[in-house]
């Protein structure tokens, strides 16, 4: 049965917008973990569009659920990761331009700076995942390196709008997941799924984990962030 990650970035998208205090991201936090989040996911960006350095440092100290910091492998994203010690970081691509991470982390073209960012993190205690493309070279590159796990980019499967290409997609995250577990890696997988298609996802053998953000937070608006986070738990567990 996979577990629920809640990615908050977009919470404090929506405080970004004014440059005020609120919505709080901490709060968010607070109100996931009573809805059942296994974990919470943050992206601190290098050009701090929504997640902020105290944000980080406050949900270090409260939550009390597994905190994913999703970070690119720059040196001073990799040095902020050390100082705060979150449980699991997870190095992802990042391009100033785009709204939100789009595609994996090409492991493979930046094999000596993704090996130097996890050597880094794990001396300092800190398990790593890549979030990468269902790619066998890029899994293969991921289990090389040492990482303690893979989340499986679901953006192909997620934008399928043809039931057969969905399909595909979904096969090719099944075999991409299964790579992923018989390399002794731990499975997690994100990106675009939603109350609609997250099931298919969450049955998937072995899968470990489901980190999911604009969706939740966007049902929240309606039904409250910790009503939310119950109704994609009890999708994701059903």
């Amino acid at each position: 049965m996979a577990s629920l990650g809640v990615n908050i970035d977009h919470v404090a998208t929506v405080r970004q917008a004014r440059r005020t205090v609120e919505p709080d991201p901490v709060w968010a936090a607070a109100a996931a973990e009573l809805g059942g989040a296994d974990a919470i996911t943050v992206h601190l960006r290098e050009d701090r569009r929504h997640i902020q350095d105290r944000d980080l440092d406050v949900l270090r100290r409260t939550v009390q659920v597994k905190l994913n910091l999703e970070c690119a492998v720059a040196p001073e994203m990799i040095g902020i990761a050390c100082r705060v010690r979150p449980d699991l970081v997870t190095l992802v691509p990042e391009r100033r331009e785009e709204v939100t991470t789009e595609g994996g982390l090409d492991v493979l073209s930046h094999r000596d700076t993704v090996a130097a960012a996890i050597t880094r993190l794990q001396e300092a205690g800190i398990g790593v995942s890549l979030f990468i493309d269902p790619c066998p070279r890029q899994i293969d590159a991921a289990v090389s390196l040492g990482a303690h796990a893979v989340e499986l980019h679901t953006g192909g499967y997620a934008n399928a709008t043809e039931a057969e290409d969905r399909q595909i997609r979904l096969v090719e995250l099944a075999r991409a997941g299964h790579m992923t577990r018989q390399a002794g890696l731990e499975l997690a997988a994100g990106h675009g799924l939603t109350y609609r298609n997250v099931v298919p996802v969450a049955r998937l053998e072995g899968m470990g984990e489901l980190n999911i953000g604009h969706s939740i937070v966007a049902r929240s608006i309606f039904v409250g962030l910790t009503e939310a986070v119950r109704e994609m738990k009890r999708l994701i567990c059903g």
